[in-house]
């Protein structure tokens, strides 16, 4: 192959070899031991998973359906069951404070055991309590409390009604209380003898009845003194009495966590707060001393993580990480229309339930819901997991809640996302780097070689047998190799992507089925890829459709002055298609400048922006050195209206600005894409396959004549993977693929007129492009000074002053 040549049917596609597949069914293919092509990722994850210090979390980057949950649950799977069983925790009632409850950590399978012997020990209580205080000795001790009292009481009374009696006065109980009334002979005194008696006897009345209001007043006073003792009394008899019946059974439970010093403190509080609530347990649930926390649930274990010791440690995957499934949450619940909450009431988060193991989230999913970044920096900034409710932090409610102890935290969180959602996060938030200090960068595609295609085979059958599929045989898992490559978008390259290979093989084994085989052959492949088209194909035919029509102006033969065929892609809804564009170009007597249409009128990109500044510093740098800069010229997309970016079709804009100058007709009947540096070589571009066939199917469409083609860079020939349709019509001569690496070999093809180049003195030859180039601009150079002579002669003779009745003004022409 020469440069600029046109290219042999065997480069346009690389077919595959099938003597190199030793074997007849991916039935005869083992299972993979390791994940094909990602060597670098998986040494990343083994160290990153090593790695006990502090910040070497993961983050497994790479393309959505690249594989990476695979990677990582093959890796976890095995080595989570092998770790330890973390420990377990759980809440338990602050007897002194019940807004704030107590964590206690107990090892695997303790937790759960605790809650159990607390849930048995009330039960035991209610039973167990009430029998203690049906016994003869409490009752016959509480009738001596009792009796003690009230004889205190009656003794108390009696000395002052005796006293008032021997002062005449009466100590009436009423049933409002107690009242003091004169007396006269034995009887009570009515107001009217009251106020019959002397002055000298009622002042002495008085006197009396204030000194014994007096004494009434303490002795009322004192009573409740009395009573408070006796209920004191009572409680230290109920204590007394229940010590037993309380003591025996929380010693057993003791004696079962005996090396847990933190458990063995919350029996103790539990045993000194049922001594103080033996009443409760008398009398049941509807005694409970507060309305908002039943009485017998004080005594529960609010369990939020254990597991069974040989479990391993945990591995969790959450679908939905919000900010409160994250971190855990207290729930609260109506009573009498009021919302109250209790420490059973608090439940876990997925930070609780991976303690001890591994998180593994969807960046992108915790991006999305708010304060769920910050909770899991903070978590792993503090190494604990704090509970708290976003509505309190914000003060939105008012509702009473708890403040839980923390739990203290130590898991491996790995995230998976984007390679640009890694780079943005390193580069905006600066605990990123500090906590996630192992990135696993997954490879896009594998090298197509032998091993490669082996390899990739061995990931065929393995995705096969893992969705119990058809096996395919060697001509069908060739023709999945060769779309691997149409989907890496170069020949040389085999797509690594998992989604799209198992997509594939499913609709495959679809077509397979439908006919009634047992084996997935070429066809079905080919079935599989051609249906997958057709299902999207709806916007690319519609175009094409108004080209055929003429309502989208795309010429496919004869030849135009300032006019090329450039190439694009379009993706829409994850489907690439490419498209053919109108390019044109307009030159012009000017100061040098080349405007960009696109740009101007804010519908060019800033990629595509710098490459016109480019293809114009060429433009100068070729033609314009030792001539005053006199050109100006105009480059447009025409029939576009969004945006236009990207540099891929510099080369076509140059060729257009180049054949406008020249005056040089460019062959409609080509299309060419490429990008343009400023020394005039051709550079790559992406998605070449797409665009060769976009203009390929028009001029199908049309008829193809033999004379159609595209021009490419000489650096895409290796990506080319063609569609069979495209390279037997290249084959059979009605279509052709021409590759460049220079404009002026570009322009040669698109014109059929030699470029030229330049001689000794630096000239190029007159009837070459580049000659005609230069002709035109030494036109515009003489067309310049012509208007500019009988300008700067005016000037020479227009020196004058202009003087007028206020003051004096003059006006020169100065010559340059």
């Amino acid at each position: 192959m020469t440069v600029g040549s046109k290219l042999a049917p065997e480069l346009l596609r690389r077919a595959g070899d099938l003597q190199k597949l030793d074997f007849n069914t991916t039935d005869d293919l083992p299972e993979v031991d390791d994940i094909v092509g990602q060597a670098r990722a998986l040494e990343a994850i083994r160290f990153g998973l090593g790695m006990g210090h502090d910040g070497y979390n993961l983050f497994v980057l790479g393309r959505t359906g690249a594989g990476k949950r695979t990677v990582l649950n093959h890796f976890l799977a095995e080595r989570a069951k092998a770790e330890a069983t973390p420990d377990g925790w759980c809440y338990v009632n602050n007897f002194a404070q019940p807004h704030k409850p107590h964590a206690i950590r107990l090892p695997p399978g303790r937790a759960s055991a605790l809650r159990r012997e607390m849930s048995q020990l009330v039960e035991d209580l209610k039973a167990a309590i009430p029998a203690t205080f049906e016994g003869e000795a409490y009752r016959a001790r509480v009738e001596q409390i009792d009796a003690a009292f009230t004889s205190r009481e009656e003794k108390a009374f009696g000395d002052l009604g005796d006293d008032a009696m021997a002062r005449h006065v009466a100590l009436v109980r009423t049933p409002m209380g107690f009242s003091l009334t004169p007396m006269r002979d034995g009887e009570t005194m009515s107001q009217e003898q009251y106020e019959a008696l002397p002055e000298q006897a009622r002042a002495e009345m008085d006197a009396a009845l204030k000194e014994f209001k007096e004494r009434l007043e303490k002795l009322l006073h004192q009573v409740p003194a009395w009573q408070k003792e006796r209920r004191e009394q009572l409680r230290a008899l109920n204590r007394e009495t229940a010590m037993a019946s309380v003591t025996r059974p929380i010693a057993q439970i003791k004696q079962a966590f005996a090396d847990l010093p933190r458990v063995l403190d919350y029996l103790e509080a539990v045993r000194l707060d049922v001594l103080d609530n033996v009443g409760m347990f008398r009398k049941g649930e509807e005694s409970g001393e507060s309305p908002d926390l039943p009485s017998f649930s004080r005594y529960e274990v609010n369990v939020l993580l254990d597991q069974d010791a040989g479990q391993g440690a945990p591995l969790v995957m959450p679908e939905f990480p919000s900010y409160q499934n994250l971190v855990g949450r207290v729930e609260h619940k109506s009573h009498f229309g009021t919302l109250i909450t209790d420490f059973t009431l608090i439940k876990p988060g997925d930070l609780h339930r991976a303690n001890g193991g591994y998180l593994l989230l969807e960046i992108d999913k915790v991006l999305r819901q708010p304060f769920a970044w910050e909770a899991i920096k903070r978590a792993l900034l503090k190494h604990e997991v704090r509970i708290e409710s976003l509505a309190e932090m914000f003060s939105l409610v008012s509702t009473v809640s708890l403040e839980p102890d923390p739990v203290p935290l130590d898991v491996k969180v790995i995230l998976f996302g984007e390679r640009w959602l890694y780079y943005l996060l390193f580069e905006m938030d600066p605990d990123f780097g500090a906590l996630f200090k192992v990135p696993a960068d997954f490879e896009d595609d594998l090298r197509r070689d032998d091993q490669g295609q082996a390899l990739l085979a061995h990931l065929i059958a393995s995705v096969a047998r893992r969705h119990a599929l058809l096996p395919l045989d060697r001509t069908a898992v060739m023709r999945v190799l060769e779309q691997q490559a149409r989907n890496a978008g170069d020949a040389q390259k085999l797509s690594l992507h998992v989604g799209q290979l198992a997509d594939l093989l499913r609709e495959a084994d679809f077509h397979a089925r439908a006919r009634g085989a047992d084996v997935v052959r070429r066809e079905d492949v080919q079935r599989a890829v051609d249906a997958q088209i057709a299902r999207t194909d709806r916007i690319r035919a519609r175009m094409q459709e108004e080209m055929l029509r003429g309502t989208l102006l795309i010429d496919s033969d004869g030849a135009k002055v300032g006019q090329v065929n450039g190439l694009s892609v379009m993706q829409l809804g994850g489907v690439a298609f490419g498209q053919p564009s109108r390019i044109t170009a307009r030159t012009r007597l000017g100061e040098g400048e080349v405007v960009d249409i696109q740009r101007e009128a804010k519908l060019g990109g800033s990629i595509h922006s710098k490459a016109v500044l480019i293809l114009t510093s060429f433009l100068t740098a070729r033609y314009s050195s030792g001539r005053v800069p006199c050109l100006s010229g105009s480059i447009a997309f025409e029939q576009t209206y969004g945006e236009v970016e990207g540099d891929s079709a510099s080369v076509a804009e140059l060729c257009a600005l180049i054949s406008s100058l020249a005056n040089v007709p460019i062959k409609q009947s080509l299309a060419v894409t490429g990008s343009i540096d400023q020394c005039g070589q051709v550079q790559a571009i992406g998605g070449v396959n797409e665009k060769i066939e976009g203009f390929f199917d028009l001029c199908r469409a049309r008829g193809l004549t033999g004379e159609q083609g595209v021009v490419i860079p000489q650096a895409n020939v290796e990506h080319l993977m063609l569609r069979e349709d495209v390279v037997e019509a290249a084959a059979a001569g009605r279509f052709h693929i021409y590759a460049v690496s220079t404009v002026d070999e570009a322009i040669e093809r698109l014109t059929g007129v030699d470029a030229g180049e330049t001689d000794a003195q630096g000239v190029f030859p007159r009837e070459s492009v580049n000659g005609l180039v230069c002709a035109r601009l030494d036109s515009f150079v003489q067309m310049r000074r012509s208007f500019a002579q009988p300008i700067r002669a005016v000037a020479a003779r227009s020196r004058w002053r202009v003087l007028n009745g206020h003051g004096h003004a003059s006006v020169s022409f100065k010559r340059k």
